[in-house]
């Protein structure tokens, strides 16, 4: 259980600029919450260190790189003991084309989001890869249109 650490102004206009450009160099970073350099860059390790920032990456446009589909599908497993849902999220470690998955409550137990090169190659992997799973029961697949919003991950607000 992840314990919620205990942020002040300063740390959520630190939380807020990163999440914005996460390239920014630390002077920067401290000019833009208004204080000096170095308990800007302890206030940053202090909050990686914690867990509160989980990583940085390069956000990448997928059709750029010839991705040129994203779906999701939702899958619904036979049986949802323990090991089977822990061996279900284990296999997905090895399908690249799953790009994020949650376990989820309703009617289904999984929710993915795939990227793939095409309709063609999406389908192979559904029906290679994922129907042909023994535990799983059902796939519903959407493709998806357009991506209308992009918005960070967490919202950052005003203490």
């Amino acid at each position: 259980m992840t314990m919620k650490l205990e942020l002040d102004a300063i740390d959520l206009k630190i939380l807020r600029e990163l999440q914005r450009d996460g390239r920014m160099t630390n002077v920067e970073l401290s000019e833009r919450v208004g204080i000096s350099a170095p308990p800007c860059l302890r206030r940053v390790r202090k909050l990686e260190e914690s867990g509160v920032i989980k990583g940085y990456r390069a956000l990448l446009q997928a059709p750029a790189l010839g991705y040129d589909l994203v779906a999701f599908c939702m899958v619904g497993l036979k049986h949802q003991s323990d090991a089977t849902l822990k061996g279900f999220a284990a296999a997905m470690e090895g399908w690249s084309i799953v790009r994020q998955a949650w376990m989820v409550s309703g009617e289904t137990d999984f929710l993915l989001q795939c990227v793939a090169e095409n309709l063609a190659s999406f389908q192979d992997f559904v029906i290679e890869g994922l129907t042909a799973m023994d535990n799983v029961d059902t796939v519903r697949t959407m493709l998806t249109i357009r991506q209308v919003k992009d918005a960070p991950v967490v919202e950052i607000r005003e203490g």
